[in-house]
């Protein structure tokens, strides 16, 4: 993802308290803390990281049931 805009915001110190701690909770920067926070509230919640991992998933090509079957086999895996 190539970053091409800059947005410059105030926030309170509580803000800025959460998001340094998620970072350092993360190992990322606030800046990537933020962006992802964008992207959940406004672009549907996918992040990029969650997006290319899904792209990985889905071009492996793996047999899937359909989803009654599945939700009935995770059901018996809790049970067994």
């Amino acid at each position: 993802m190539k970053l091409t805009k800059r947005t410059n915001l105030l926030l309170t110190p509580e803000q800025d308290r959460a998001i340094e701690e998620r970072a350092a909770a993360t190992g990322k920067s606030k800046g990537a803390i933020i962006r992802e926070l964008v992207d959940k509230a406004l672009l549907g919640g996918a992040s990029p990281t969650a997006l290319e991992a899904a792209r990985r998933l889905v071009s492996l090509g793996l047999p899937v049931a359909d989803w009654q079957q599945m939700e009935t086999e995770i059901e018996e895996g809790r049970e067994g």
